[in-house]
């Protein structure tokens, strides 16, 4: 796979999963067998803002050459989805969430190793 098209699939993931999370938070959430209040309506509503964001960021940077604006963001994607699969898995062991949740621990997990792999490749020689 090229990095192009896990940008794609990461972007693809993250703005579906941001517009959800904005527009009908207690409805994509419920899928998970949890229940919002206001504030964590709020809550994910900030976090959807936050997906949209990233997807947006991949989406424009999917076909830089290899800049170091892009080893950045590969970096840094790389960092959030190593921490947002600690916390999936955490979540899920814990029992808070239903068997949906094994979802998103095994995307972030996917992710994390997508983009780690191209954080952390040899480039290659001629």
């Amino acid at each position: 796979m090229k990095l192009r098209t896990l940008m794609v699939i990461k972007s693809i993931i993250t703005i579906v999963f941001g517009i959800g999370f904005v527009v009908k938070p207690a409805t994509v959430l419920s899928l998970y067998g949890v229940t919002l209040d206001p504030v964590g309506a709020y809550m994910t509503r900030l976090f959807g803002a936050a997906f949209i964001v990233v997807g947006a960021l991949l989406w424009y940077a999917r076909k830089d050459p290899g800049s170091p604006a892009l080893r950045a963001i590969v970096l840094g994607v790389f960092i959030g989805d190593v921490i947002g699969f600690i916390i999936a898995l955490l979540g899920q062991l814990s029992g808070i969430l239903n068997a949906l949740g094994w979802l998103t621990v095994a995307l972030y997990f996917l992710l994390a190793l997508g983009f780690g792999y191209f954080q952390y490749k040899k480039p290659r020689t001629p």
